[in-house]
């Protein structure tokens, strides 16, 4: 090598080398004082892109966590509801059962009014957790808590809870007609049953003819027979049925109309529909179609038996109830109303009841049964055989605790309606549980994925940062000593 002062190449190499030096000291100071091992783009491109994509897993599970929470808080005060709707039919039972005991000597319109404030009490909290219909929480709804593949589907990070059907007001639990006082479920008889809708509105004209509509209304011991004729509106045609059957001392019956459907409805609590005289479809259906829709879906049993007037001789009556028979006997001269409460004072305790409308006697009973007259004297009021029964749906009546009866059977089935919701909401309680579990778990070993290749290792920059020191510290002294070299050519020129 040559010697010359135009071109110092060792300063130059000393040169190159400190400022390589005073790079890494400067690498090796960013990465100890800001905690990153990757500070730049350029410190780590590669592993740059796979920590960015931890850490955006990290971001997207830790909201999802809070999601999750949101969800399970919600959850949790739909549950207390439904932990207090529970508790009150549990009192509904109670009221229930007191009432279904024949023995029971207190008010059953007192243990009713309690029953009814429930039924309105169940109803508000469904209302305030939203689990009503057009309810907030009767929809079924996704949890999105994150943690699904990247470029994968999304599915598989939310948590679907479907509680569309979840409606725990008293209305859907089935108990709206429910009672525990005196007397037969909630009945609601229609004229539908498969033939063409009357089509009616409250302000239709609708002229009957000739032939007015019959029909006979049974309630307890009231009977109430209902004839309808001439033009009028369907609104005053409504009228005068409430007012014939209001007449006849029937109280809780009436009649209204279904905008819905069109047709003129019947609702009571304690009441039987009988056949209805139409054939001209004016106000209802053709003859006899009297469909009832009811809301206890019990048995209902009639009896219908002409009477002839005044027992002219001894006349024998056997009912047959349950495959059990009783007899009951008539006496010479008994005439119908006689005949009636003698009927009534004998078989009321087996749940049959009759009344009478001047032409017919009629009988009723809370199950299955058959009255057979015998053998009929001249005059005599009951023409052996002359007996027609029919069946019909409807509410029980005259009993005092079929109503509490029916309540016991109805608020049963409300717990199992109750039962599935809080099944329901119970299993996405832990289903959300367990997504946060999995989610927290998610962000820790995100978390420390993103840390192997983000965060600085400060032992190793710490001897790092002592070799680079010593490097450069070398460098400044190498470059002094290249520096010095040139003065050297000096002494060949003296």
């Amino acid at each position: 090598m040559s010697i010359s002062f135009q071109t110092n190449y060792a300063s130059l190499v000393a040169q190159e080398n400190l400022t390589t030096n005073n790079n890494f000291q400067t690498q090796t100071i960013e990465a100890l004082t800001s905690g990153y091992r990757i500070n730049n783009s350029g410190d780590d491109p590669a592993g740059l892109a796979v920590a960015n994509q931890y850490r955006d897993s990290v971001a997207e599970l830790t909201q999802g966590v809070i999601n999750g929470n949101s969800a399970l808080s919600s959850l949790q005060i739909m549950d207390g509801g439904l932990n207090n709707i529970s508790t009150m039919l549990d009192r509904m039972q109670t009221l229930a059962t007191e009432s279904a005991s024949t023995s029971f000597q207190g008010d059953r319109g007192t243990l009713d009014q309690e029953f009814q404030t429930l039924k309105t009490e169940i109803t508000r909290e469904a209302t305030n957790i939203g689990l009503v219909a057009g309810g907030a929480n009767a929809t079924s709804q996704s949890v999105y808590i994150g943690g699904a593949p990247t470029g994968g589907s999304l599915t598989s990070g939310a948590v679907n809870i479907d509680l569309s059907a979840g409606l725990v007001d008293a209305d859907s639990l089935g108990l709206t007609n429910s009672t525990v006082t005196t007397g037969g479920g909630g009945t609601t008889a229609g004229v539908s049953a498969g033939a063409a809708l009357a089509n009616l509105t409250l302000n239709k004209t609708v002229a009957l003819g000739a032939n007015p509509v019959t029909f006979t209304v049974y309630s307890g011991n009231q009977t109430a027979a209902v004839s309808l004729q001439g033009t009028a509106t369907v609104n005053q045609f409504i009228s005068a049925i409430n007012s014939q059957i209001a007449a006849a001392g029937i109280s809780g019956v009436s009649a209204d109309l279904n905008a819905t459907t069109g047709s003129i409805e019947f609702q009571g609590t304690n009441y039987v529909l009988g056949p209805i005289t139409d054939a001209g479809h004016n106000l209802f259906l053709a003859a006899g179609a009297t469909a009832a829709a009811t809301a206890n879906g019990a048995l209902y049993t009639t009896a219908a038996a002409p009477w002839a007037g005044t027992e002219s001789a001894a006349q024998t009556l056997t009912f047959t109830v349950g495959g059990q028979n009783q007899s009951i006997t008539l006496a010479t001269g008994t005439t119908e109303a006689q005949a009636v409460s003698q009927i009534n004072s004998s078989m009321n305790s087996l749940g049959i009841y009759a009344t009478a409308d001047g032409a017919n006697v009629y009988f009723e009973g809370t199950s299955p049964f058959t009255v057979t007259p015998g053998a009929p004297g001249a005059g005599t009021g009951f023409t052996a055989g002359a007996i027609a029964s029919t069946v019909l749906n409807g509410g029980t009546l005259n009993s005092a605790t079929q109503n509490a009866t029916n309540a016991i059977t109805a608020i049963g089935s409300a717990l199992a309606q109750l039962g599935v919701v809080q099944g329901t909401v119970g299993a996405a309680e832990n289903d959300l549980n367990y997504a946060v579990s999995l989610a927290n778990s998610q962000i820790t070993n995100d978390s420390s994925a993103e840390s192997q290749l983000r965060d600085a290792d400060v032992a190793t920059e710490a001897a790092n940062l002592s070799k680079a020191q010593v490097l450069e510290q070398a460098s400044v002294a190498a470059m002094a000593q290249a520096n010095a070299t040139p003065q050297a050519i000096l002494k060949l020129l003296q």
